[in-house]
């Protein structure tokens, strides 16, 4: 006991290894899918209540989601939350993707403690909104020359 606080034995590292999944672990450290997809046929930005923003930029061909990307400036959990998303949303689907929620994205990164949860939500919105990005410049191309870029 140091400064009123446990540790249990266990320095910072491992006590960060104990609240987080070894799969959350492994896409805070080795992220999938990080970068910008030139002309995206779907992109979406939103920042978060904690402050972090999240970009996801996705590739549609014959009706699939053939790729998904993202970057955030958030923390660990954040990088982790849109790599899985990421992951979830390729190969489906618009409409099926569009169904990924925060639980999902939770689910398949073995959780999260409770404090980081909404980075989840962060994640699923993001994706959620470059869905209806897709969506909506699929049914009106000529608004892409309108896009903000």
């Amino acid at each position: 006991m140091t400064n009123g606080h446990s540790t249990n034995g266990r320095g910072a590292a491992e006590q960060t290894e104990y609240v987080y999944s070894e799969t959350a672990i492994d896409h805070m450290r080795n992220p999938r899918n990080v970068g910008l997809i030139s002309s995206p046929d779907g992109q979406a930005s939103i920042t978060g209540p904690c402050g972090d923003t999240m970009e996801i930029w996705l590739r549609v061909a014959d009706g699939v989601i053939e790729r998904a990307s993202f970057w955030t400036d958030g923390c660990g959990t954040t990088i982790a939350a849109g790599s899985m998303v990421t992951e979830l949303a390729r190969g489906k689907r618009p409409a099926e993707a569009f169904r990924i929620e925060q639980q999902d994205v939770l689910d398949a990164l073995g959780g999260l403690p409770d404090g980081s949860v909404h980075c989840a939500l962060l994640a699923s919105n993001t994706l959620k909104q470059a869905i209806q990005d897709h969506l909506a410049y699929r049914s009106e191309p000529w608004k892409r020359a309108y896009r903000k870029r």
